[in-house]
Parts: structure tokens; sequence; C-alpha cells
């Protein structure tokens, strides 16, 4: 945030103005729509899908290695500060402590997200294989039965 719009910021809440965000919404729609036919407009492609799945999966990985780094520096320099006296080693460490779980919780959810992504897509790749056989052998029927008409 810039300097001169905290500034403004501050002069705006002692003039007791309100500073909260607001934000702009629909009127709520107890049918769920407009009244057509069509539920929503949100489109996925499989590429979308893929893209995300390898973004979280990216951040699996880096995020993971680089974050102990992070805990490791941090748990270093708390040590160090209650060493030499200083009361904000203890609370440093406390921090680099409940760093660890924090940082699990984002690569557990990057994982659930990737994996999630990963098995939708095989999924699908199964279910068009699957369409597809079951509609070749209809085909084949048609025939047959196109051949036995004399057609």
């Amino acid at each position: 945030m810039a300097w001169d719009e905290w500034e403004q910021l501050k002069t705006e809440a002692a003039k007791g103005r309100s500073t909260h965000m607001r934000l702009n919404q629909l009127a709520a729609d107890p049918g769920g729509g407009s009244g057509d036919s069509r539920q929503g407009d949100l489109t996925v492609h499989q590429r979308d899908l893929a893209a995300i799945g390898s973004a979280a999966y990216d951040l699996y990985t880096n995020f993971g290695a680089c974050s102990d780094y992070a805990r490791l520096a941090s748990m270093k320099a708390a040590g160090g500060l209650e060493t030499q006296g200083f009361a904000l080693g203890s609370a440093l460490d406390h921090v680099a402590e409940h760093w660890i779980d924090q940082v699990q919780s984002l690569l557990d959810a990057c994982a659930h997200i990737s994996n999630h992504l990963r098995y939708t897509q095989r999924q699908h790749t199964s279910d068009e294989h699957y369409i597809a056989g079951t509609i070749s052998s209809i085909s084949q029927l048609d025939h047959g039965f196109d051949e036995r008409k004399g057609s």
C-alpha cells in the first residue's frame, strides 16, 4: 500500500467515514437463475484443468523445499536472539514452530488439488474411450441390420 494512500485512509477514519470494503452484488434470486434453462456460464476445458493441476504440483514441490529453508533460518535466528537475551527470540521460535503447521496445510491442499485433477483427467479419458467404443458398436449393429434388409 502506498504511503499516501495509508495517510488518506487514516484521515478518513478519523473523520468517521467507513473505510471497510464493500462488495457489489446481485439481488438474491431464490430460483437460482434468471428463469431460462441455462444454469450458468462456467465452462472448463481440459487444458485449464491441466494447467491448474500442474500449478498446484509445482507449488507443492517448490514451496515444500523452499519453506524448509525459511523455517530453519528462522529457528537459527531465534536461537541466536535467545542466547543474546532478546525476548524476540522466543517469539520468533514460536512463529517458526507454527510455520510448520501452516506449510503442511498448504502442501496438503496443493496435493489434493493436483491429485484430484489428475484423477479427473484420467476418468474423463476413460469415459471418452468407453463412449467411443459403445458408439462404434452401435454403428456396427446398424450396418448389420442394413445388410439384412438388403440396403
